[in-house]
């Protein structure tokens, strides 16, 4: 009797934790974000909270992840399209060895969006970042509103979608 007592506890509060579950995930999306400093590729420095009051993307890639390659012309159109309504795109690289990032960049895939560097992935794992590339949409009060593991063709529709939803608050 006992057991059997046990047995419908533990399946009660699992079917609590199954029903709380999506609560738990909005709210990991919906704190603050955490602020961080970084090199940027010309060798000078920005925060997050320079940009505060802007939507701001931010987007964790390395030149050796082939979505992350894929991903980057959607987000320079994103940063062409939406940066003169208050958007800004922060390409954060992780790579150990910044300079392969540059060379791609200037070699292949030219962005005029801000590329920070972050070697020793202070940031990334500020941002528990578990897969690249990881997207993070922050709202003009630095909120953490979408975050987005991994790329695949058509996510840019996306993030468009949610950066036209958040300028417009």
């Amino acid at each position: 009797m006992r057991n059997l007592s046990i047995c419908i506890r533990i399946k009660s509060i699992a079917a609590v934790l199954c029903f709380l579950a999506p609560v738990f995930l909005v709210n990991a999306e919906s704190g603050v974000a955490p602020d961080f400093s970084l090199t940027l590729r010309d060798g000078g420095m920005t925060s997050l909270s320079d940009h505060r009051g802007d939507v701001v993307m931010v987007n964790f890639w390395a030149t050796w992840c082939g979505p992350c390659r894929e991903e980057m012309p959607h987000l320079e159109a994103l940063h062409q399209r939406y940066s003169s309504l208050g958007f800004t795109l922060l390409g954060v690289n992780v790579e150990e060895n910044s300079q392969d990032a540059l060379d791609w960049l200037a070699e292949t895939m030219p962005v005029s969006f801000p590329i920070l560097l972050d070697p020793g992935n202070q940031v990334s794992e500020l941002y528990d970042v578990v897969a690249m590339p990881s997207t993070v949409l922050i709202d003009r009060q630095g909120m953490i509103r979408h975050l987005h593991h991994g790329y695949q063709a058509g996510y840019e529709s996306e993030y468009q979608t949610q950066i036209r939803s958040l300028l417009r608050e």
